[in-house]
């Protein structure tokens, strides 16, 4: 059984940093992409940045140059570093296991509990 644990959220002000992490157990942990999704109040859940078992990484437009994704294979971890945090990147941060692509859109089957993350202006 995949779990995947999320740690680090909380409260910041703008400009602020803050790094999430996702220990991951149950899975070949080297083999999968792994990735970050948020939601904010109000809207969907929506993908924010994702890595694949060879290291490389893909990123939300709006969180680029800011946040920064990797993964420690030896500690089955997955990492979020956000820095020069904005009030709307305000939301429940999931990490995910298991991505998948339909039709230009990131997903995944395996999904962890959430952390808030908020950002005061």
């Amino acid at each position: 059984q995949v779990q995947l644990i999320e740690s680090g959220g909380g409260l910041v002000q703008a400009g602020g940093s803050l790094r999430l992490s996702c220990a991951a157990s149950g899975l070949t942990f080297s083999r999968y992409a792994m990735g970050w999704f948020r939601q904010a109040p109000g809207k969907e859940r929506a993908f924010v940045a994702i890595t694949w078992s060879d290291g490389s990484t893909r990123y939300k437009d709006s969180v680029k140059g800011r946040f920064t994704i990797s993964r420690d294979n030896a500690k089955n971890t997955v990492y979020l570093q956000m820095n020069s945090l904005k009030p709307e990147d305000t939301a429940i941060y999931y990490c995910a296991a298991d991505i998948t692509l339909v039709v230009g859109v990131f997903g995944a089957k395996t999904w962890g509990q959430g952390t808030q993350v908020t950002v005061s202006s």
